[in-house]
């Protein structure tokens, strides 16, 4: 019995204190230097007066969906981000796949100009002498130039 009076005089007493917090009441009031000031409580200052104030209850669907719309947000600006670097990547990779044939159409060309104007073709063996080259290679030498020529120069 003792315990039930206890348990009920311990939710009254909640019931009483949670009630003020939820009074809703508000006192604004102006001091002789022209501070204002908000209360809870009535002063009794000649400048006071009693604001209502108004609540609505927070909807939690709404605030997840806030929430999650955010979080969506943020995944595909790091999409975007990803994607763009990867992209940059790319390009940069083909460029140097660009300037990497470039440099070898150039260097076919003046192997094939070399070829051409040469009068004595000559390439160099293991040793490091030279080991000049006959027509037939020549003419073999010309042909994988220019074979070189319109694979890189294309």
């Amino acid at each position: 019995m003792k315990g039930k009076r206890l348990a009920l005089s311990c939710a009254v007493m909640a019931m009483t204190i949670a009630s003020g917090a939820v009074a809703n009441e508000i006192y604004k009031w102006t001091d002789e230097n022209g501070n204002v000031h908000y209360e809870d409580r009535p002063t009794g200052a000649a400048t006071e007066e009693r604001l209502q104030m108004t609540y609505n209850r927070t909807d939690s669907s709404a605030v997840r969906q806030r929430t999650q719309a955010r979080v969506d947000a943020r995944t595909a600006r790091e999409d975007a981000k990803a994607a763009a670097a990867e992209s940059e990547k790319e390009a940069a990779e083909n460029a140097a796949v660009a300037a990497e044939r470039a440099q070898k159409c150039e260097k076919s060309r003046a192997r094939l100009e070399s070829y051409l104007q040469a009068r004595r073709v000559y390439r160099t063996d293991e040793s490091g002498e030279r080991v000049y080259l006959d027509d037939e290679q020549r003419q073999e030498a010309r042909q994988k130039a220019e074979e070189q020529i319109s694979e890189f120069c294309s």
